[in-house]
């Protein structure tokens, strides 16, 4: 049942994630998902359909998030446009594809996917685990198919890239702020394909659930999405602030707490 307690709870969820993605750059989908899995869950939403309806609807919060996120790294030239335009073409390939298989598959092993992922991402970060940074040049094809990875594994756990991408451009030799705002520029070209994937493959599912357009949910896209655009610019302002290894520790920490609260909203 919608009412305006939930409304309030999804401006307050849409604040904070555009802070946080503004911050670390990761379009905000990471952060999403795991928290409107649960809220979706005490509302009494299907747990065949939970997860997806998560994953479908950050990933169409991210199409704004992003995009304010990604023009305020962009006011501070921090987005390395030649990048983004060399990965976009695998990053869409990828994540259209990932989203028919996805949306196929059972809602638990897509949320034990997620928090392993994360954890993952956190155990690197925890570890200061970092590739030997390349000496070769980035080449497009590289870029082309780095991007098929980046969008197969983003559409599935709705990261919108961030996370990949920074250890990829890390790997690369790129410092962590410039690497922050590609990555909030590639979290854009994922929301769009991913979300575009989720509703065809969601539409006759949820027909029959209220203010649903796919696995898309309407209230939580709206809601989330305005607060999210606004608090965005704060957090990536505030990005260019702080020092580098505060940055690093801030995304593990998130990538933890957020692994083990998937595992027990499904467990």
């Amino acid at each position: 049942m919608l009412n305006i307690e939930w409304i309030l709870l999804y401006l307050a969820l849409g604040a904070f994630v555009g802070f946080m993605s503004g911050l670390l750059g990761v379009g905000g989908g990471g952060l999403l998902v795991p928290l409107l899995a649960s809220i979706f869950i005490y509302q009494g939403f299907s747990a065949d359909s939970v997860a997806h309806m998560a994953l479908a609807t950050s990933l169409a919060c991210m199409i704004i998030t992003s995009s304010s996120s990604m023009r305020s790294h962009a006011s501070k030239d921090a987005v390395m446009w030649v990048v983004v335009m060399g990965m976009a073409p695998g990053i869409i390939v990828g994540a259209f594809f990932a989203t028919q298989i996805a949306s196929r598959v059972n809602s638990a092993y897509i949320a034990i996917f997620f928090a392993l992922f994360m954890a993952l991402v956190a155990l690197q970060t925890f570890l200061k685990w970092q590739p030997k940074p390349s000496k070769s040049p980035r080449t497009l094809l590289g870029l082309i198919l780095a991007g098929m990875g980046i969008g197969s594994v983003s559409a599935v756990a709705a990261v919108g890239g961030g996370f990949l991408t920074v250890v990829y451009l890390g790997y690369k030799n790129v410092d962590i702020k410039r690497a922050i705002g590609t990555s909030a520029a590639i979290g854009f070209p994922i929301a769009i394909t991913g979300t575009i994937g989720y509703m065809i493959n969601g539409w006759a599912i949820t027909l029959d659930k209220p203010y649903t357009f796919g696995y898309i949910y309407i209230p939580a896209f709206l809601t989330i999405s305005i607060a999210s655009a606004i608090a965005a610019p704060i957090g990536a302002r505030c990005a260019h602030n702080m020092p580098e290894a505060s940055l690093k520790k801030v995304f593990a920490i998130i990538c933890l707490v957020l692994s083990i609260k998937m595992l027990v909203s499904f467990l």
